[in-house]
């Protein structure tokens, strides 16, 4: 039986479809219909850790869309922010937004990215990776402006900003890799790529 080379991205991220698109990797997006919040609601009251809780995410969106396209192989992905042993969600307004920076200033945050893939319901890689970010402890001044300033950029993530742009200018130290930030682990999900002979080269 000759394996279908069709590569599905399990994702409604915009992040990480520019990712893929911009290493030219020939791909499609197909959201998974998962209910990440009852997941993560069950996980949590079993005590379950932040690495556990993303990697059964990523899992879980990545087989939902495995049932509909079995022969395909399927990028499942997922990220948690940690910060002093509490998880956080995207924040679903400003308000909520400011909330989120001013527990982040001046702390040091975990963002925990989990990928898989998946075939036929199976899973047949995956890795969990994860970087510790900095906040600079900033004045409230500084946070109003920044607030007005980013716009889309602070529901559209976890933390509440791109670091790839003015989210930058929120941090004084980052560990770890830029892909696991940015919730796409590209370099050793580029090799598992080529390892199933979907990447060429």
């Amino acid at each position: 039986m000759t394996l279908s080379n069709e590569l599905i991205l399990a994702s409604g991220s915009e992040v990480r479809r520019r990712l893929l698109t911009e290493a030219d990797v020939d791909f499609r997006a197909v959201s998974s219909d998962v209910d990440e919040a009852v997941i993560k609601e069950r996980m949590s009251a079993e005590n379950k850790t932040p690495e556990e809780i993303a990697e059964k995410l990523a899992f879980a969106k990545a087989e939902a869309v495995s049932r509909v396209h079995p022969d395909a192989l399927i990028i499942g992905a997922d990220q948690i922010l940690e910060c002093d042993d509490v998880l956080f969600d995207k924040p679903i307004d400003r308000n909520e937004a400011a909330n989120h920076l001013r527990t982040f200033r001046g702390r040091t945050h975990r963002l925990i990215t989990a990928c898989c893939l998946v075939r036929d319901g199976e899973q047949v890689w995956s890795l969990v990776d994860e970087a510790r970010l900095t906040m600079r402890d900033f004045d409230d001044a500084f946070l109003a402006s920044y607030l007005d300033r980013a716009g889309s950029d602070l529901t559209a993530s976890v933390g509440a900003y791109r670091l790839e742009g003015l989210g930058a200018q929120l941090f004084s130290k980052v560990e770890g890799d830029f892909f696991v930030i940015l919730g796409l682990p590209l370099l050793p999900l580029f090799k598992a790529l080529r390892d199933f002979g979907v990447l060429k080269g």
